[in-house]
């Protein structure tokens, strides 16, 4: 619980701080919002953000942002009946987090985003409780054996996220292409990808990506640009993962007492496709996401899962 008020409190730091144009939101990941009997792996997230427009811009830099997030992760194996610890073909895991970042948008609509998290992993993360209460709610059996799940490890991440737009003006400037690169690293995650992202505009000619729902720039500093303003939009997000460590598969760096860990696949294929919507002052988005194949054992397969994210400008 004092891990939750500090992330909290981290949280109303920014609130205290942004008396500027500002977005509020919710972001729900759900492998159910894909199939009604898809219900493994990573199952469900969910993360409350808060983002705010820096006074700070010149000829290069369009806009900068700043960032708070608190969420939780949970991870299962592919039966929710999994007592038997033998039946574990990938560990049970909570992740809660606070994030703190920093997202430079450049003329040339390049993009840098910088962050830092802190929390844990383990039973303080919630993540049974959180599970056992939705399954009740939407009379979903009770999923067995989190006894099992990775033990306690504290959290302490960094993470960098750069896009270069390649080609654009395409088509009646209704499709542009992107190259991106992310990296973290910290107690819980080592990796690093690289990949393409592709947007299709379904009814205007593409926004510049400092004004694009895309990664989050929509934020004015005249509100008044939010009125009758839509942007609609298809994008493609496929990349290469190489991952290093995974606390949530292996464990922790600083222990060995989780009764189920397995090794990991370093290169994953992974991809996103999804759609965002924005009129006046809200941002809708569904995104289907798939994740190549994580760790080695005779069971385990790729998955996906589903994200919807709503958000208001304020």
């Amino acid at each position: 619980m004092k891990k939750i008020l500090a992330i909290t409190a981290f949280l109303c730091f920014g609130f205290a701080r942004a008396q500027k144009p500002a977005e509020i939101g919710l972001i729900t990941d759900n492998d159910l919002y894909t199939s009604p009997v898809n219900d493994q792996y990573y199952t469900a997230g969910t993360t409350l953000f808060y983002r705010y427009l820096s006074d700070k811009s010149n000829d290069k830099l369009a806009k900068k942002i700043y960032d708070f997030r608190i969420g939780q992760y949970i991870y299962n194996p592919q039966s929710v009946r999994a007592e038997d610890i033998n039946v574990n073909d990938r560990p049970f895991a909570g992740y809660l987090f606070g994030e703190f970042g920093i997202n430079y948008f450049y003329s040339d609509e390049s993009v840098l985003k910088l962050k830092v998290q802190g929390g844990v992993v383990g039973p303080e993360a919630g993540a049974e409780a959180v599970q056992r209460g939705l399954h009740k709610v939407i009379h979903y059996p009770t999923v067995r054996g989190w006894q099992h799940q990775i033990t306690t490890t504290a959290a302490a991440q960094l993470g960098a996220y750069y896009s270069h737009k390649v080609l654009g003006n395409r088509f009646k400037e209704k499709v542009d292409f992107h190259l991106l690169g992310e990296l973290n690293v910290g107690t819980i995650w080592n990796s690093a990808s690289i990949g393409g992202m592709m947007r299709i505009s379904l009814k205007r000619p593409l926004e510049a990506m400092y004004n694009s729902s895309l990664h989050n720039s929509v934020l004015n500093k005249d509100k008044e640009t939010y009125k009758d303003h839509r942007e609609l939009f298809l994008y493609l997000n496929p990349n290469l993962q190489y991952m290093q460590y995974d606390a949530t598969i292996q464990g922790s760096h600083f222990n060995d007492t989780s009764p189920v860990t397995f090794p990991l696949i370093p290169f994953r294929f992974n991809a996103e496709v999804g759609v965002k919507y924005r009129y006046n002052n809200w941002n809708y988005s569904y995104s289907f996401n798939y994740r190549g194949k994580e760790l080695s054992n005779n069971v385990i397969s790729g998955f996906y899962y589903g994200s919807i994210q709503v958000s208001y400008m304020l």
